[in-house]
């Protein structure tokens, strides 16, 4: 399992991953799920990755390939965003039909998911979730993040933070946090984490991490993130039986409880 967001802001694309793609007690394997493409000066694309290796690896490939052997269609000569997304989505399509019948009799899947994002030179920064098979989806002015893997436990996070005018180091932080709350929940996803923001128009990658479970920031940024969350827990109203009034109030309470169970038990 593996968890990959992607996030549209006004000032540009934030990009976060785990690097976890099996978990057991005697076996641990990581890939980075993490992928660039750069035409200088004209476009560049983030492709994270979600579910069966195999396919995943195999949809990377033909990409790459088709790049170096300047085919008609590649991601260095789709129009656009969409136009692209289009393109893996066909990729995807059949490389995860060509061992479907075989692995899924099994018991496997072959489904991989992936999201792409990036810009193509003025165009507009967009981001594209491509499902298993073939068909895609981008976001909107009222959702902001795609998630695929183990999104479940990282979502409430997004959900409360990111917004259009998010700033970008917020949504990066906001990112670690999302992943670091999936990670603490299921242990098939794990570091490294990857996190790529990009600047709106710069068509450059400047701003790139590679956070490990013993990186200082990310400890730290988890230490800060736990101590705020139990503080605003203990700031929480109170409840009316709670303290010196409430406590009166349930003593109270609980004479008129024992009184009715008194007057039952007579009854009886």
């Amino acid at each position: 399992m593996t968890y990959c967001l992607a996030m549209t802001l006004d000032d540009g694309l934030v990009f976060a991953s785990d690097s976890r793609t099996n978990a057991g007690a005697d076996q641990v394997a990581m890939y980075s799920k993490t992928h660039t493409f750069e035409l200088e000066k004209e476009r560049v694309f983030v492709l994270l990755t979600a579910g069966n290796l195999a396919t995943s690896q195999a949809v990377l490939a033909r990409i790459k390939r088709d790049i170096e052997d300047e085919v008609e269609e590649s991601l260095y000569s789709v129009r656009g965003l969409s136009d692209a997304a289009a393109y893996l989505g066909r990729i995807n399509r059949e490389e995860r039909e060509k061992h479907e019948d075989t692995l899924t009799k099994a018991g496997f899947s072959v489904d991989a998911s992936f999201i792409l994002g990036g810009q193509i030179e003025q165009q507009p920064p967009e981001i594209y979730l491509i499902y298993p098979q073939g068909n895609f989806i981008t976001t909107s002015s009222h959702t902001r993040f795609l998630q695929i893997g183990e999104s479940k436990y990282g979502k409430p996070i997004l959900d409360r933070i990111i917004a259009g005018e998010t700033s970008l180091g917020d949504a990066a932080r906001c990112a670690l946090v999302s992943i670091d709350s999936t990670m603490r929940s299921n242990v098939t996803v794990g570091p490294p984490i990857e996190v790529i923001v990009y600047e709106k128009d710069t068509l450059a990658f400047e701003h790139y991490l590679c956070l490990d479970a013993d990186d200082e920031y990310l400890i730290d940024l988890k230490r800060t993130w736990d101590d705020n969350i139990r503080r605003a827990f203990q700031d929480l109203p109170r409840f009316d039986w709670e303290g010196t009034r409430g406590q009166k109030r349930r003593g109270t309470q609980m004479a008129a409880l024992r009184k009715a169970t008194q007057k039952m038990t007579k009854k009886g």
